[in-house]
């Protein structure tokens, strides 16, 4: 008994939570090429404000190097207010985003 009792605060916890607004979003746009040679690329804009862009290239196509490198970019506004707008490169490299809110080594 005690444990049905639990559970049905937990679900009625979970009823009452207020919904995320981002819950409702919807895609307003999304292009994407991807025919599967030589690299890709694709624009996403959601309806509450999120945006990305990338763009992936073959590198060193044929030789032992042979790998991908993927340029882009997101935005997304903060609980803040504030517009966020991350640019990365991937590659041999690692994942290399910048960002001014993002902190710099010295």
């Amino acid at each position: 008994m005690k444990s049905f009792i639990v559970l049905a605060l937990f679900v009625a916890a979970a009823v009452a939570a207020p919904a995320s607004p981002d819950a409702d979003a919807v895609v307003v746009r999304y292009d994407s090429d991807n025919i599967g040679v030589d690299g890709y690329n694709y624009n996403v804009e959601t309806s509450n404000g999120i945006s990305q862009q990338e763009q992936g290239q073959l590198k060193n196509a044929g030789s032992e190097n042979e790998a991908i490198e993927v340029r882009g970019q997101y935005s997304y506004t903060g609980p803040d207010g504030v517009v966020y707008t991350i640019t990365y490169i991937a590659n041999e490299l690692g994942f290399q985003p910048q960002g001014a809110h993002i902190p710099q080594a010295p």
